[in-house]
């Protein structure tokens, strides 16, 4: 039975990573080495994909990257299409670093993301919209406007994870579905940066094979 340590207010990062480590270490350490990894891995990667509500997690040592684990994405709100400003319930799409860690969420835990990043920037210049909203996370819960909610038990383990890891060595690439099976990723119509935006996301996961089952 997956149980969910309680991490009341004003906790720090290294405080939860004690509490939460040895639970969070016993599920991941096997999953590692089953692929030929140690623990932690020296690299580590998210991939997300919105229509399929699905979060992959994978690994990178000497060679090539290969899957550990992959959890629903069990609220994004949204439609495909990379969000364009503050306000519009949109999760971003594209390649994103976790740049800081919430141990005080109130969604019990967190992970923040580097949006709008310098490619969102610099799109966002040349439509002219200059409030392109923030404070992106993957987050613990079941509902969420703009992020993604993983749940509590599985935003335990990953905050464990990317803190053994180092947020340095983490990317996250957030696409509208999983282009893998040979689907192109249509552009958005009225969003004519989409059309580069979803070549190099379809490039980019092409370092990674087929996802991994959900455990």
């Amino acid at each position: 039975m997956k149980t969910v340590v309680p991490v009341p207010a004003e906790r720090t990062v290294e405080s939860v990573v004690e509490d939460l480590g040895p639970s969070a270490r016993a599920r991941w350490a096997p999953l590692c080495h089953a692929v030929g990894l140690y623990y932690p891995p020296p690299q580590l990667a998210l991939l997300a994909f919105k229509r399929e509500r699905r979060l992959e997690i994978w690994g990178r040592q000497n060679g090539p990257w290969v899957p550990i684990d992959a959890m629903p994405v069990l609220a994004a709100s949204g439609v495909p299409g990379p969000k364009l400003r503050e306000g519009d319930g949109q999760v971003p799409e594209g390649f994103y670093r976790i740049v800081a860690f919430n141990p005080n969420s109130r969604y019990h835990l967190s992970l923040m993301l580097d949006y709008p990043n310098a490619d969102d920037l610099i799109e966002g210049e040349r439509d002219g919209r200059t409030d392109l909203g923030g404070e992106i996370f993957v987050h613990g819960g079941a509902r969420s406007i703009g992020c993604l909610a993983v749940g509590d038990y599985a935003i335990e383990s990953l905050f464990v994870l990317v803190a053994d890891v180092g947020i340095e060595n983490v990317q996250v690439i957030i696409a509208p579905r999983d282009p893998r099976g040979g689907i192109t990723l249509e552009p958005i119509a009225d969003v004519p940066f989409t059309t580069d935006l979803y070549r190099r996301i379809e490039d980019g996961l092409r370092a990674f094979g087929g996802g991994p089952a959900e455990r």
